[in-house]
């Protein structure tokens, strides 16, 4: 998974392999085998491209990224299940977190909407966005 977020980041980015390679000191046939698996980076350069792309080391070995479509649109999955991993947000001091981009788009939440929290023990906490019972009057 590390390769193809790896590629989605470079192009996300506007790096061609050779310009990044250069940015890290590698070849371009480096870049090219990361990508497609055939080795990875370095501890240090996944360091480096972590903050270089805005994200994380644990995102780039773990959490699927997606191209958007021709119109700009996040693509589904690979299986086209609808569903999707945003990433990680971090908890504020007064329990506040904000949501990604890309997730407040797909499930179009915008400021003052109203969401449901739920919550299992066993299978952890989800959102869902809930509409104004009082909109409707």
């Amino acid at each position: 998974m590390i390769g193809m977020n790896l590629k989605y980041f470079r192009e996300k980015y506007g790096y061609s392999q050779e310009e990044l390679a250069e940015r890290f000191d590698v070849s371009s046939q480096s870049v090219a085998k990361w990508e497609s698996e055939e080795t990875l980076p370095d501890v240090e350069r996944c360091i480096k491209l972590a903050q270089l792309y805005d994200t994380t080391v644990e995102m780039l070995f773990v959490c699927p990224f997606y191209k958007a479509d021709s119109v700009g649109e996040p693509t589904p999955t690979a299986d086209g299940d609808g569903k999707y991993i945003f990433g990680i947000v971090k908890v504020g001091e007064r329990g506040q977190v904000t949501l990604p981009k890309h997730a407040r788009e797909v499930f179009c939440v915008k400021a003052g909407d109203r969401l449901l929290v739920l919550g299992d023990e066993k299978k952890g906490m989800a959102l869902t966005k809930i509409k104004n019972p009082y909109s409707q009057m």
